[in-house]
């Protein structure tokens, strides 16, 4: 076995070196390894980063008093021993030995004067079994002799460590800390007999060794025989149940004595019942008593409480059905005025709040069926009818002076040489005054806003028409315009029908006469609505343009149609519309508009006598404002306006109709030669037309220009037909003078362009019939003879052809010189011919043009058909045909 450290001599020097003028004395010095276990953790030891320590046990003396102390050494940077802890042996309370470690090396030493218990305390790991032994058996003999006590050993037997000295009886050595005479402990070395004994001296004493084993002694023959022990047993007991007999008959005088004090007690305690079952009777006829007293009390709390809120109540039911006099004054005999509107107004607010909270939503239904309440809410209904009654009155004949007022000062209208611009600024802020008035009166009685309503619409209908007329009537007299004349496609028209004068202030004048009135009237219309209490969306957005005018609303009265009011039912912005109130509201305007739109009509028809044309532009201006109004706001205006694009529409019809009926009279005429008058002037029409088109009108314009051409077209070729024999030179000018004299337009207009390509089309086909027909009429033969060849080439063979009648070599070569000697004058008969019977002779080049091609491709299939079926007959050749053709 390896030497121990509790026997190194040379670390014990190196302690006392280390703790050299602490008066302290080294008694055992061993090595040790420090680590930290985890508390809580039982499946594992918890080892950490174990560290080298030396454990030494010191003694002091001070004061006739021997002190123990635990010292925890530790190596410095040289290897050289220091102090790091010092633990007083006083203080150790537990030696466990660690169970988790299987060596049996680690133990913890616990001591209660430690500030932290929940920190784990450090666990000391011996080299072996023997140096843990050595330690513990120091510290427990030092706490012994010194201390008096042992601290409580917790993981190792006592008798494993009493084996464990006598097997090492020659190894072990032990310091051992002894008093001297003078009672002063001392430091003495004792062997390994000594040792032993005290550890059995520490465990059993001698005597009580010697008495177990003649206790055990005593039984080790009866333990062996079960059956004799347990005779044994009995007999004993019985015997010791006699003696427990004979003690207590012994002892009988004392029994006596006791039973005599236990009756004495009995007697107290049976009188001391009785006392407490009256006092009991008493105190439960006393409970009852004071219960029905906090009974009769608390009742009348609850009354007294009842009474004081019924009282209160009552008091508010009064309060609310009091009605201030000056209120009552003010809602049955009080004026109207403007001074006086703020009275009015709170008078209304408190009656309205008075009707609301006799409502049964907002009082108790008990309080509602009481005489008292039913006989104010009667009285408040009285009031409610009076005060509307008066109101409303109030409000007609108001509505109708101030109307009255302004149409009799002329100086609101128009008038001879000056245009004056309705202003309705001084009208809506007089009844703006009355705003809040009006919306009291819906909350009170909705019914009474029809009259009102009506009364309203009727004077300022009176007032809107006379603006309106007089208006118009000065707008027409001050624009000097000179009339064009309505007969544009007549073909009896002078020349001078084409000299235009410019008659743009009609158009101008129009536009004026909606910018005018359509945002009075719009505005008219939302003032209205928040006037009278619609319940409806806005109808002009703030901030926004009204029907096309960029400079927003219509006056500088930016917040016109803002009536300065609160809401009285909390409906905001986001309210639901009412279909029924939109309804009503259009009806309304019905009434407030009606009949301004005959002076609208009155400016339409001027304009279209001056000049028809402009109802081009006039469609476009009223187009331009209806697509600024809302479709469900301002209804009215919105039917105004369509009405003025009907009309505007109905009186261009009526020009479209006239001028068709001016192209149809062209029929008439026997015998038509040349270009119709009416193609020229259709694109004069149309030139001037364009110049008119504004916004939407486009659509108005194409409608007229389809209607036009078809008309021109099927008249056209209605005359062509009273002369078959020269139709398709009729047709062939008329539609080349359409195509040039609609180049230009047809470029940018689309539905000319269509009518462009559609003429073109026409023009092909009839100069392809006449060419087709002079070529026949000077080369009949010759062709007649090719188109034989070609009808039986559907049903023979071409080998078989020359064979047949009519068509063999000789007979080709007749027809051949028939029809091709002298072909130079043949060719030139042709050009006199298409020359003789063509007016437009800007025409004759290209038709020529034409018609040597048609003659060529003839000419081409008629050779190759010859060099198919006659492959031995000569004839000229296509290239001295086309070269007799380009020198003519």
């Amino acid at each position: 076995m390896a030497k121990s450290s509790a026997d190194d001599a040379e670390l014990r020097r190196a302690c006392e070196a280390a703790i050299e003028g602490t008066k302290q004395k080294v008694v055992m010095s061993i090595r040790v390894a420090k680590s930290r276990g985890v508390w809580g953790k039982s499946g594992k030891l918890g080892r950490q980063m174990a560290k080298p320590r030396v454990l030494a046990v010191s003694t002091k003396q001070k004061a006739g008093r021997t002190k123990a102390f635990l010292r925890v050494m530790k190596y410095s940077t040289g290897g050289v021993l220091e102090p790091a802890k010092l633990y007083k042996l006083k203080h150790l309370s537990k030696v466990e030995v660690i169970a988790n470690d299987p060596s049996g090396c680690t133990f913890t030493l616990g001591f209660d004067n430690l500030r932290s218990q929940s920190v784990a305390p450090p666990q000391w790991t011996m080299r072996n079994v023997d140096d843990r032994n050595h330690l513990l058996f120091c510290i427990l003999n030092i706490s012994k002799d010194v201390l008096g006590r042992l601290p409580k050993v917790v993981g190792i037997d006592v008798v494993e460590m009493a084996l464990w000295a006598k097997e090492n009886t020659g190894t072990v050595s032990k310091q051992r800390v002894q008093h001297d005479g003078h009672g002063s402990p001392v430091a003495v070395n004792v062997d390994d007999g000594e040792l032993n004994v005290t550890v059995e001296r520490e465990l059993v004493s001698q005597a009580e060794e010697e008495d177990m084993e003649a206790l055990l002694d005593t039984y080790v023959m009866g333990i062996g025989e079960a059956e004799a022990f347990s005779e044994r047993l009995k007999r004993e007991l019985l015997a010791l149940e006699a003696a427990n007999v004979h003690a207590i008959v012994e002892s009988e005088p004392l029994i006596d004595q006791v039973l005599q004090g236990l009756e004495e007690a009995t007697i107290c305690v049976d009188d001391m019942d009785e006392w407490l079952s009256i006092f009991n009777v008493k105190l439960r006829h006393m409970r009852e008593d004071i219960e029905s007293i906090e009974t009769r009390n608390n009742k009348l709390e609850m009354q007294s409480v009842n009474n004081q809120a019924l009282i209160e109540e009552l008091d508010k039911l009064v309060e609310r059905l009091r009605v201030p006099s000056d209120y009552a004054v003010c809602l049955t005999g009080g004026t109207f005025d403007e001074a006086r509107m703020l009275q009015n107004i709170e008078a209304c607010e408190w009656l309205t709040r008075a009707l609301h909270g006799l409502e049964v939503p907002n009082i108790d239904p008990s309080y509602a069926n009481m005489r008292s309440v039913r006989e104010k809410r009667a009285e408040l209904e009285k009031l409610k009818a009076t005060f509307v009654r008066r109101a409303s009155e109030f409000l007609r004949n108001y509505f109708a002076s101030l109307v009255d007022f302004m149409i009799s000062d002329k100086s609101y209208f128009s008038q001879r040489g000056q245009l004056k611009r309705p202003d309705h600024a001084d009208l809506r802020y007089k009844c703006r005054t009355y705003a809040r008035l009006l919306q009291h009166l819906k909350s009170l009685d909705k019914n009474c806003l029809v009259p009102l309503r009506k009364a309203y619409c009727g004077s300022l209908n009176l007032l809107l028409r006379r603006e309106a007329r007089e208006f118009a009537n000065e707008l027409r007299a001050s624009t000097k315009a000179s009339r064009n004349p309505t007969v544009w496609l007549e073909s009896t028209t002078g020349s001078n029908q084409n000299a235009q004068t410019d008659t743009s202030a009609v158009s101008e004048a129009y536009a004026k006469m909606l910018t005018i009135f359509i945002p009075l009237l719009v505005d008219e219309s939302s003032f209205f609505a928040h006037f009278m209490c619609f319940e409806v969306p806005a109808l002009v957005p703030p901030g926004g343009a009204v029907n096309g005018n960029k400079g927003g609303s219509y006056d500088n009265d930016a917040d016109d149609d803002d009536l300065g009011i609160m809401d009285i039912d909390d409906n905001d912005s986001n309210a639901v519309k009412s279909a029924a109130d939109l309804t009503a509201l259009n009806e309304s305007l019905q009434d407030l508009l009606d009949g301004i739109q005959e002076d609208f009509y009155a400016v339409v028809d001027w304009a279209y006598k001056i000049d028809p044309l402009r109802c081009i532009s006039m469609h476009g201006i009223t187009e331009r404002y209806l697509s600024g109004q809302k479709a469900d706001a301002a209804g009215f205006v919105r039917l105004l306006l369509g009405d003025l694009e009907s009309r505007v529409s109905m009186q261009f019809s009526r020009f479209v109709d006239e001028a068709c009926h001016q192209i149809e009279r062209n029929e008439r005429n026997v015998r038509q030669m040349g270009v119709l008058s009416y193609i020229p002037r259709f694109a004069t029409l149309a030139t001037r037309m364009e110049q008119y088109i504004q916004g939407q009108s486009r659509d108005l314009v194409d409608q007229a220009y389809t209607k036009f051409v078809s008309i021109m077209f099927a008249t056209l070729e209605k005359i062509a037909q009273t002369d078959p024999k020269y139709s398709d030179i009729f047709l062939l000018e008329n539609y080349a003078a359409f195509q040039n004299s609609l180049y230009d337009l047809a470029n940018v207009v689309p539905t000319l362009a269509k009518f462009y390509h559609q003429a073109s089309e026409a023009y092909e086909q009839a100069c392809t019939r006449h060419i087709s027909m002079i070529i026949y009429y000077q080369f009949e033969r010759l062709f007649q003879f090719a188109r034989k060849i070609e009808d039986l080439m559907y049903t023979i063979t071409a080998e078989e052809i020359p064979f047949q009648m009519g068509l063999s070599k000789m007979e080709l070569r007749k027809t051949i010189k028939y029809s091709l000697s002298g072909v130079d004058k043949s060719i030139s008969a042709m050009y006199k011919k298409l020359q003789k019977n063509l007016t437009s002779e800007e025409l004759l080049p290209s038709l020529w043009d034409k018609c040597k091609k048609e003659f060529l491709d003839k000419y081409e299939g008629f050779v190759q058909l010859v060099a198919k079926i006659y492959p031995n007959e000569n004839i000229p050749s296509v290239a001295e045909m086309r070269e007799l053709l380009a020198s003519m």
